[in-house]
């Protein structure tokens, strides 16, 4: 096996651990049982098991249900439980989530040790001719995308921007909103995310 395969492999176990700990530990302070919570996230009660028992890697359309259910940020989920005061990312121990169809990735470029972080930073891909549809944040959520290269076609609720290699939007992402590319390379972009203080 290729050393990059084991990379990913570790990366992936990394996850699944870090996911199924921190929702244990979140789900379990709240007292919420997997079926209310299967029923607030519309995500299954079996998925939610299976990601509790860290035999499930969730997608990232799955994570942001859960998190958006929860009402916490999304690096809350997947964070590990060591904080250091300052953290080297190397790029193979960044986490990557993809979606289901694998057209979608996000890279986390920031730690994770965050009770109470307000902003997170991404590296958003997204293949030629596909797209990605988001959920709603939690209220008052921003989402800060400058494209890196290629088009981006981004709609925001009833509304629709192009956006190519430089260009930049900021948007409230407490709305449904679709990323596209409708180019003929893969659009690289980065996101920060800027979430409202939590009070707890």
């Amino acid at each position: 096996m290729k050393k990059k395969e084991l990379d990913s492999s570790s990366n992936e176990s990394e996850l699944s651990f870090s996911v199924s700990k921190n929702l244990k530990t979140i789900r379990s302070d709240r007292g919420l049982s997997l079926e209310k919570l299967a029923q607030i996230s519309g995500v299954s009660r079996t998925m939610l098991n299976q990601i509790e028992l860290c035999k499930s890697t969730p997608s990232i359309n799955i994570l942001w249900k859960i998190a958006r259910a929860l009402d916490v940020p999304f690096s809350l989920l997947i964070s590990p439980t060591e904080k250091e005061s300052s953290v080297v990312l190397k790029q193979n121990e960044m986490k990557i989530l993809t979606s289901r169809d694998g057209k979608f990735s996000s890279k986390a470029l920031f730690p994770f040790d965050a009770q109470h972080r307000t902003h997170e930073f991404y590296e958003l891909r997204l293949l030629p001719g596909s797209s990605e549809k988001a959920n709603p944040h939690s209220p008052g959520t921003l989402e800060n995308i400058v494209v890196n290269t290629g088009v981006l076609r981004l709609t925001v609720g009833k509304n629709n921007y192009t956006l190519e290699t430089g260009d930049a939007i900021l948007f409230e992402a407490d709305h449904p909103h679709v990323y596209h590319n409708p180019g003929a390379i893969s659009s690289i972009m980065y996101l920060v995310m800027t979430y409202t203080k939590r009070t707890e």
